[in-house]
């Protein structure tokens, strides 16, 4: 697990952090497992960093809107 990081941040628990998103709670953990995001938290308690998210969100969006 990573600790907390230094900046303010607003941590949510996976599913928050899913439904922030738009997506599954099983995308959040692939997204986390394949390093596209942080996860925080102790085993079993998994956290996201919901401005690292939404940042996420938006580059996959502006990644979606070139393609089109």
């Amino acid at each position: 697990m990573n600790p907390p990081p230094r900046h303010r941040s607003r941590l949510v628990p996976t599913q928050l952090a899913a439904l922030a998103a738009g997506v599954s709670e099983a995308t959040i953990r692939k997204w986390a497992s394949r390093g596209k995001i942080t996860r925080y938290g102790s085993p079993g308690r998994a956290q996201y960093d919901l401005d690292e998210l939404l940042e996420r969100v938006a580059a996959k969006a502006e990644t979606a809107a070139v393609e089109e």
